[in-house]
């Protein structure tokens, strides 16, 4: 039972006695630090209904809880709010409950729940995976774990762009200049290969554009007339018409593609439990539409194409089905959110990681499920999140001025090693063991200062401000949690022992209210789907660790109860650390 679970109760008793009123809801908020108190209760929400002096009000109910509750030592108010001193007997009692709860703060899901199916990542098969990339898989594999820890059973799925103009630019170029190469030939990575062909397309693409408006063309004309725009746009025929020799490329391309992509996943540490295909996914969504036709939810234009009109939602009119019979990508993501829950009938939500440029296709997406009269319509979410730029500028795929995902990530490996090496703090490490923690470090690093910005926000991307041992990164709270190791390693007696009746240092005070925190931030997380609030927490309870280590005598303490007690507060804070960095997809080492 929560802190302010437990007040809520007692403080309603106290108004409804001393009062004689009925209250629901309880406003708290932290003790500011120049006033004595744990938790304060904000008295200003009573005053209009006892229509009496805040300081009388505040000071009454005090009274009360220093009277009937064991758990409240004593109180004092200023102005509108009443600033309550929690007994040490409560936060020693609290901490003997949770200490051997290796997974405290994790809620298991119930017998029956719905699931959440997290999208993240779908990627297009004509290039690697880049900076931006890894934002998108950093956040929905952490909220998918976020929201796994809050209690809700969990699928985490992908949809491939594997069909398209796009992919026919990169197979049309391979089959011009690409002289039989492969993976296996090039020694390159089947993702990257086939990225280089793109990049090639587009070259030639321009190439051609810059001849023909020196012979005279519009640049408009030029961007229609040119040979490769020609050539690809009759390949994406062929591919639609089933040609044989077009489909056995595009597969065998495809295959490099997901390969490579593969490699990556498993080097940025996320993972799916199932797979969607454009391929197999666009013509779904169509049968849809002719049930809303029916309804009345669509209506038919005069050249045959169906909209829907959503002006009176504040929306605009949408096409879901071209004059063609052709479908938009507006009626493929209708039909996949459909077969989702066919194929995991117990999915209530999802959620979609995808960017902020694609807001207003997500809302009116999920108006039109809901519209159709899908009752799981209610329970999707868009997990928008903004670009990611780099000091140098903005990212170009065409033009082959992408980050490469794996190329940053191996950057950041040697940045780990580089620092590492200059601080010194290697001895005894094998080359294996060295390795390891270079890509635990230049991971951590990388992950945790993507993470720890709010998704919404667009994000400037450090490589180096993020390998910082200092501050707030990943190698700082890594270190914090190598520096609890040691101390748990020469801690060499009983530590299983339950302490009671202790007067606690105001640092472990402190510190056992940060980690009573954390299942409340768990759950915050989840709702907001903002990893961002679990980094943050993880700093602030290092910040607070440390000044905790700085200040009070662990090993060295005399008093061995106390000695015994800060060892398991420092074990469970190091357990704290451990897990919420699990949700992050972030590993911490033993040693640093």
């Amino acid at each position: 039972m929560t802190l302010h679970y437990t007040l809520t109760l007692h403080i309603q008793k106290a108004v409804q006695e001393l009062f004689d009123l009925a209250i629901e809801k309880i406003e708290f908020q932290a003790t500011r630090k120049d006033f004595e108190g744990d938790i304060t209760m904000v008295v200003f929400p009573l005053v209009k209904a006892l229509k009496g002096n805040p300081v009388e009000i505040g000071t009454q109910i005090g009274n009360y809880l220093v009277a009937n509750v064991n758990e409240v030592a004593k109180f004092n108010v200023v102005g509108g709010f009443l600033n309550i001193v929690i007994s040490d007997a409560f936060y020693v009692a609290f901490f003997n409950a949770i200490k051997n709860d290796e997974m405290f703060g994790f809620v298991a899901p119930k017998e029956g729940d719905k699931a959440v199916m997290v999208e993240y990542s779908s990627p297009n098969t004509n290039k690697p995976l880049h900076l931006g990339h890894i934002r998108n898989n950093l956040l929905g594999y952490s909220v998918a774990e976020i929201i796994k820890a809050s209690g809700k059973k969990v699928y985490k799925t992908q949809i491939v762009n594997d069909r398209g103009i796009h992919i026919c630019k990169s197979m049309l170029a391979w089959q011009k200049f690409g002289n039989g190469q492969t993976p296996e030939s090039t020694g390159l990575k089947g993702d990257k290969l086939v990225g280089n062909f793109y990049v090639e397309f587009d070259k030639q693409y321009k190439k051609e554009i810059s001849e023909l408006i020196a012979h005279g063309k519009t640049e408009e004309e030029a961007k229609k007339l040119a040979p490769s725009i020609l050539e690809v746009q009759q390949m994406l025929l062929d591919w639609e018409n089933g040609k044989p020799e077009v489909i056995a490329l595009w597969k065998t391309m495809n295959q490099w593609v997901y390969d490579g992509f593969e490699q990556t996943y498993k080097n940025l540490g996320v993972n799916f439990d199932s797979y969607y295909y454009e391929s197999n996914t666009y013509l779904l969504g169509k049968e849809v539409v002719q049930f809303g036709l029916e309804k009345g939810i669509f209506e038919k234009d005069p050249d045959g194409s169906v909209w829907i009109d959503l002006t009176a939602d504040g929306l605009d009119r949408k096409i879901v089905l071209r004059s063609d019979g052709t479908a938009v990508y507006m009626t493929q993501d209708i039909g996949t959110a459909i077969q989702r829950v066919k194929d995991f009938s117990d999915v209530g939500g999802m959620v979609y990681t995808v960017g902020n440029e694609q807001d207003y296709h997500f809302k009116v997406l999920f108006l039109i499920l809901k519209k159709l009269g899908f009752d799981w319509a209610d329970s999707l979410y868009h997990l928008s999140y903004g670009m990611v730029e780099l000091p140098s500028g903005k990212m170009k795929s065409r033009e082959g001025t992408v980050v490469d995902a794996d190329d940053l990530m191996a950057e950041m490996t040697t940045t780990a090693q580089t620092i590492s090496e200059d601080l010194g703090k290697l001895d005894g490490y094998s080359d294996a063991e060295k390795a390891i923690l270079f890509k635990t470090i230049g991971l951590g690093a990388l992950k945790y200062y993507i993470l720890k910005v709010d998704p919404k926000k667009q994000m400037m991307f450090n490589p180096e401000e993020s390998v910082d041992f200092a501050g707030n990164t990943g190698p700082f709270i890594q270190y914090t949690y190598a520096r609890i190791q040691s101390i748990l390693r020469k801690a060499d007696f009983d530590t299983s022992i339950s302490i009671l009746g202790l007067e606690l240092h105001e640092k472990e005070k402190e510190l056992i209210k940060q980690v009573q925190l954390f299942p409340e931030v768990i759950q915050n997380a989840a709702e907001s789907h903002s990893p961002a609030l679990i980094a943050n927490y993880t700093y602030d309870l290092v910040k607070e660790f440390n000044s905790f280590y700085q200040q009070v005598s662990i090993l060295g303490e005399e008093n061995h109860n106390k000695k015994v007690f800060r060892v398991q507060l420092s074990k469970s804070v190091g357990n704290t650390i451990k897990n919420a960095f699990q949700l992050l997809g972030i590993e911490v080492p033993e040693r640093m």
